[in-house]
């Protein structure tokens, strides 16, 4: 059988294709997947370099802010002469340098009722790195809905929560765990 990847892909990938839990099947369901990602910030932008380095064929990155002087000390696909840019762009191009061989898809825009169905029908999962509770069930119902697997994530000073939540699977989804958000006066900044 003949490789889906190129001779510099796996030189590239060479030091997954030697773990038996990766290999060559699972570098190449990983070039060959399309994944979401919701948020360019605190949470999306370490994760989107991940995702883009480790070989995720497509992946797409959705938000509607600009790089601040503010987010450099965390969000760390963004620098200094990024400041006033696009996240989206900003992301877009950090990716690609780390590795061409991915395909980056940029939304610069909010995710609402209007955009979502649209969206996340052109991807396999989507990751919630998103910093705010309007969002994050809005991408758990989107989610949901599309019939993908959503991969949630968030951070609270020094804690963080991580989940997958998969309608496929049959299992609840993060509104089944938290009807409804917490009221404004109660959510930290």
């Amino acid at each position: 059988m003949e490789s889906k990847l190129s001779s510099d892909e796996i030189q590239r990938y060479s030091r997954h294709l030697v773990l038996p839990e990766v290999g060559m099947a699972g570098q190449e369901k990983l070039k060959a997947a399309k994944v979401l990602l919701i948020g360019a910030g605190g949470l999306g932008s370490p994760l989107g370099l991940y995702l883009g380095a480790a070989g995720v064929g497509t992946l797409g990155i959705m938000d509607d802010d600009v790089v601040d002087v503010t987010n450099l000390q965390r969000q760390v696909a963004h620098s200094t002469p990024n400041v006033g840019r696009p996240k989206v762009d900003s992301m877009r191009e950090r990716i690609e340098e780390i590795n061409p061989e991915v395909k980056v898809e940029t939304y610069d825009v909010r995710l609402s009722r209007d955009n979502a169905p649209e969206i996340f029908a052109k991807y396999d999962i989507v990751v919630d790195g998103s910093d705010n509770f309007e969002t994050r069930y809005l991408v758990n119902d989107a989610a949901f809905f599309a019939g993908i697997p959503l991969v949630y994530g968030s951070i609270f000073r020094f804690e963080g929560q991580i989940s997958v939540f998969d309608p496929k699977r049959g299992g609840p989804c993060y509104r089944c765990l938290y009807s409804n958000p917490p009221p404004a006066a109660l959510v930290p900044n």
